[in-house]
């Protein structure tokens, strides 16, 4: 089959390589679509943070298949079923575990970061997916595509869900990459009074402005808390989803956060840059409450599944470009241009 490899840091291959053999616990999984995260694109330029000694691995955790075969001892799938995997599974025994959040177990692992990914032909899916209930059957009016970015849709489900907006809730989105808009167009969806955007790239903005956003600010052009005062009455977002890379996004969401308001941390720093300046004051006088994000719970994942099966969010909006996997170098190159949001191999 074909696959593409990682190798270390800026080092990927195309290559041929042999189909993976399935215990009777496992099945094997025919890729139909897979979405470049900016996971894959970090690992790609700054090496892999799991894997050190860069042992090669095939990445890809944003995909949707077909099963082809089946272990003996697999029940309730069958060959042929059109499924998308939520690509976290943990230890399953500690706390976080037994409490569903095994997108947060210590010792989690994940298709792409320490078990071969979907950017490849086929991809065996070990027996734990089954037992923790990771593995869902697409509805028919979802395409291999849209379950493709069942993954995406799931994470900005999470932090959503987290910042608890209300009917009332001006939301202010710092960032609109694929994770900014997927942000915003839950937010949308889930009632807010108002959804703000915060980008300083133009063709990023268009694609803002496209997808719902109400207003948009370009802090290198605007002075962004005098315009969200105008536009929050005074008081600040109630809401504000830091959905880039930055430690002064960060920052900069304390000072213009309302009193009461909800901050959540949705995009993660690198790691060497992961310090802040914390105004704790902020916090303590304002009561404001601070929180972050990442991936999803299973359950995450089935919502998100159900609320894009009833087409009141359109993934197919979010897909940019589609590749094949010899065109690899091409299809990471489109991922981070600014005028695309997702790309996929189309296996």
């Amino acid at each position: 089959m074909i696959a593409l490899i990682y190798k270390g840091k800026r080092k990927f291959n195309v290559e041929d390589v042999a189909v993976p053999q399935i215990s009777e616990n496992e099945f094997l999984l025919k890729v139909r679509a897979a979405s470049v995260c900016g996971t894959d694109l970090k690992i790609k330029e700054f090496g892999h943070f799991k894997n050190p000694d860069d042992k090669p691995i095939i990445l890809g955790h944003e995909f949707s298949g077909e099963i082809v075969e089946l272990g003996k001892n697999v029940r309730n799938l069958s060959k042929g079923m059109r499924i998308s995997i939520a690509p976290n599974i943990g230890c399953g025994y500690c706390r976080e575990c037994i409490s569903g959040l095994t997108n947060l177990c210590e010792n989690y692992e994940a298709f792409g970061i320490n078990i071969d990914g979907a950017f490849a032909e086929f991809v065996r899916v070990p027996s734990r997916y089954i037992s923790q209930g990771n593995i869902f059957i697409l509805p028919d009016n979802i395409t291999f595509e849209e379950g493709a970015l069942i993954e995406p849709l799931a994470a900005a489900f999470n932090g959503i869900e987290s910042a608890g907006i209300n009917l009332s809730d001006i939301v202010l989105i710092i960032g609109a990459g694929p994770m900014g808009i997927l942000n915003l167009m839950l937010a949308k969806l889930r009632g807010a009074q108002k959804v703000i955007v915060s980008e300083i790239i133009p063709k990023r903005i268009k694609i803002a402005k496209k997808l719902g956003a109400d207003f948009i600010i370009n802090p290198k052009k605007e002075n962004l808390k005098s315009v969200l005062m105008e536009l929050t009455y005074n008081r600040g977002p109630d809401v504000i989803i830091t959905a880039v890379s930055s430690g002064k996004a960060q920052e900069e969401s304390l000072d213009i956060i309302a009193r009461c308001g909800r901050i959540v941390f949705f995009g993660g720093l690198p790691r060497d840059k992961d310090i802040i300046n914390f105004k704790s004051n902020v916090v303590h006088y304002k009561q404001v409450t601070v929180t972050g994000t990442t991936g999803s719970s299973v359950v995450q994942y089935k919502k998100s599944l159900e609320l894009a099966a009833s087409k009141k969010i359109d993934l197919n909006r979010l897909i940019s470009k589609k590749f094949k996997l010899s065109d690899a170098e091409k299809a990471f190159s489109s991922a981070v241009s600014p005028e695309n949001l997702k790309v996929l191999f189309i296996i």
